[in-house]
């Protein structure tokens, strides 16, 4: 069995980070790990505490997983401080890890804060360059390129000044109202290709971004090709809005296994 870590904040309503990762991991057939970096406090209307793990403790989890069961594929979300991902960098060129996606987190689907601005800047400098992809959303894509985006050539136009600025490849994700839900991939070579997509009616997309990135670096990990894993994870979060779970009282949760077939399910 093919094998996947994801390094995140853990969210105790189930619907992001850590949890939402290793129910998406699992369902895309594969092993999920995990390397917490933060526990929060949180729900489908917010975030009300975060409680960041020591570098230390980081490097601890993440060692104990390189040297036992090796990841065939690594996806980092949530990482709220300059030191965490210093250490997530580091421990990552140490043990030469492959297919690392990188979800960059900056607020959650309430609006809340989750990272700070030193870790933004830490992740730009040591994380992107060593990504095979990252994935922002319309907000994170501003935030990563420095210019506005209204349409699909001005995700185009970020998406290649943050390809060539961080070297890795981009996802722009295009379901902040530029378009119908339309994703960019853009590539090191040059080269772009969009993934069209239908919106699904449904406001329950807590933890959308993490869906979709933990997918993607599933589907890498079996082995798919960079554009086959992109279309694989879309198909995947497009079955898991379309189901239209409604728990919680804001922007609640995917049903990460709409497709669950099992004798135990039920």
């Amino acid at each position: 069995m093919k094998t996947a870590l994801t390094i995140a904040g853990s969210d105790c309503s189930g619907g992001a980070g850590i949890q939402a990762d290793i129910k998406t991991m699992t369902m895309n057939g594969v092993y999920a790990m995990s390397a917490i970096t933060a526990l929060t406090a949180q729900n489908t209307t917010g975030v009300t505490a975060v409680s960041e793990v020591s570098p230390e403790f980081l490097r601890q989890q993440i060692d104990a997983v390189f040297e036992d069961i090796r990841p065939d594929a690594v996806k980092i979300g949530m990482v709220s401080s300059a030191g965490l991902v210093e250490v997530i960098a580091e421990r990552l060129r140490h043990y030469s890890a492959e297919n690392i996606i990188v979800d960059p987190v900056a607020v959650a689907t309430s609006g809340s804060s989750l990272s700070s601005s030193e870790a933004y800047e830490a992740l730009k400098k040591l994380l992107l360059p060593i990504a095979a992809l990252v994935t922002p959303n319309i907000p994170e894509a501003e935030l990563l390129s420095g210019i506005t985006i209204s349409s699909d050539e001005d995700m185009t136009a970020a998406a290649g000044i943050i390809c060539e600025k961080y070297g890795c490849n981009v996802l722009c994700k295009g379901g902040h109202s530029v378009n119908d839900a339309n994703d960019l991939l853009f590539r090191m070579n040059g080269t772009h290709h969009w993934f069209t997509g239908k919106r699904v009616d449904n406001p329950n997309t807590h933890g959308t971004g993490c869906t979709l990135s933990s997918a993607i670096a599933a589907n890498l990990a079996k082995g798919h090709s960079m554009p086959e894993a992109i279309s694989l994870a879309k198909e995947y979060i497009s079955g898991a809005l379309g189901s239209m779970l409604d728990l919680g009282s804001g922007s609640g949760p995917l049903d990460h296994i709409f497709d669950l077939s099992s004798r135990f399910k039920n």
